[in-house]
Formats: structure tokens, sequence, C-alpha cells
């Protein structure tokens, strides 16, 4: 007989349930969320240069400090909720996922405001079952110890920008092995975060990501003007999961929506961040 799934994604084999529609903050342990120093040696355009013992020595210590004063935070959920959290749900495909000749794609989570658009999101998640959607911070205190180097000494402000920007990395790694663990423990698979920003995905989402995860009010995140998350080292995201295996857009980031780009040193040299 097959297995009949209800509104918290568990079926009749009693795999673990996943909580549909229900927001879940994330606080990581001490050691959940390390610092990846390679990867912060190539965010300051590290690629093989001698690095003198006293100059190796104040990089560390400011590393040391970008560690301290982050507190890395999260929030994720998956979509769709269902009619009710505890009634059945019918088994129609629940992730809804339609294409026109005259649209890029269209991707809606059901029980949210979420409509994404684009091509590569399109075949990111077209074939997944449940969307999870993340948003994880540093939080203010590093943004604001970041604008006051960045004042007084240009040289630790670029290393402890450096530092943040692996951590933030780091910390949604961290949150994603959550996400799949979750999904597992239900008899899913997942495939890679996509961000806002990634192939054709336009930053125009974020507001309405972050309302749908009440990640201001749960995390201190927001967004400006031009659709850019605060703190700067924040990160929101999604994830397909997949009954089977896991499907990939192999789309690739993009710098259109990056505040730095028109001065970004990973360009000049003739590369990228990622």
């Amino acid at each position: 007989m097959a297995e009949r799934e209800t509104g918290t994604g568990q079926s009749e084999a009693g795999r673990a349930p996943l909580p549909l529609g229900v927001p879940r903050v994330w606080r990581p342990g001490a050691k959940t969320v390390p610092l990846d120093r390679d990867e912060m040696l190539r965010y300051l355009g590290y690629h093989g240069q001698k690095i003198e013992p006293e100059l190796a020595e104040r990089i560390d210590a400011v590393a040391a400090d970008a560690v301290t004063r982050t507190a890395p935070a999260g929030i994720w959920a998956v979509f769709p909720r269902g009619m009710a959290y505890d009634t059945p749900v019918k088994r129609e495909h629940p992730v809804s996922a339609n294409q026109t000749p005259v649209a890029a794609g269209h991707i809606a989570l059901e029980g949210t405001a979420l409509a994404l658009t684009g091509r590569d999101v399109f075949r990111h998640l077209k074939d997944a079952r449940y969307v999870a959607v993340l948003a994880v911070t540093l939080g203010m205190t590093s943004e604001q110890r970041l604008r006051v180097l960045s004042s007084q000494n240009p040289l630790e402000g670029a290393v402890f920008d450096a530092a943040c920007s692996a951590l933030v990395e780091s910390a949604a790694d961290a949150l994603n092995c959550e996400i799949e663990a979750a999904a597992q423990a239900a008899g899913l698979s997942c495939n890679t975060r996509f961000s806002p920003g990634y192939g054709d995905l336009p930053l125009a989402v974020q507001p309405t990501v972050l309302a749908t995860l009440n990640a201001t009010r749960l995390c201190g995140i927001t967004t400006t003007p031009t659709n850019l998350l605060m703190p700067t080292k924040s990160i929101t995201a999604f994830v397909g999961l997949f009954e089977g295996d896991p499907h990939s857009s192999d789309a690739v980031r993009s710098c259109a929506g990056c505040r730095v780009a028109s001065g970004c040193p990973f360009r000049a040299r003739g590369t990228r961040c990622w």
C-alpha cells in the first residue's frame, strides 16, 4: 500500500515529520561555525604570496576578533504548509511550477507570497517536492565593528570584512546541514543552495523572503531600498527537497546585485568571490 502523506510531512511508514510552513530559529553551537582561514585569505586576494610573520600575526588577531564579535543566527522553513498543519494534504505536487512560452519560468510555494521567476531557479526547483527557505546572518555587532575598523584602519577593516565573509558562508553551510538532516529523516534528498542574485533570479524577491520567514523580527535582517541585505553579512537561499535523486540547475552566481561590483578587487584580477 502506498504511503500516505500528512500535513506535517510525515508518512505512514514512520518517517520523521518535516516542519511544514513553520519558521524555525537556528542558533549554532560555539564550534558549529568555524572560520575557514583559506577562504578568508581568498577573499583578501591571496594566491600563494609570501606573508611576513608580522602581517600573518595581525591577520590572525583580526580574524580572532571577528569570530568573537559575530553572533550567527538563522531561520528556515519548509513549504508548502498545507490546508492545516495536522490535516492530510492532497497528493498533487506541492511545489507549483509552470512555464509558458512568454515567461522565463515561475515557482510558487504554497502558503506563501513567494513567486520565484527565472529560468535558472525554475530548473533548480521545478521537480522538488518541497522547498526549504533559509536566512542566516552574523548580526549587527560585527557590522558595527566593521564600520569602525574600515574608517580607522583600512588594512584591519579589509581583513575583518574577509573574515566575516568566510564566517557567514560557514554559517550558511551549517544551517544547510540542519535542513539536509531534516530532509534525510523524512526520506528526502536535497540539492544545493540557490540565492537571490544567482543566475537570473532577481534580488527584488528579498523582501518577500524575509517576510515569509519573519526574519526581520526573529533575526534582525532587513533590506535596503535596492534589495540588499542588512546586516551585509547575511544570506538568503532556497533548497529543493526531492523524492529520489536531487536535481540542480547548474546556475552560477551573478555580480549584478553586489553592492561592491563596480570596485570589486576580484573582478579587477579577472576572477570572482566564489
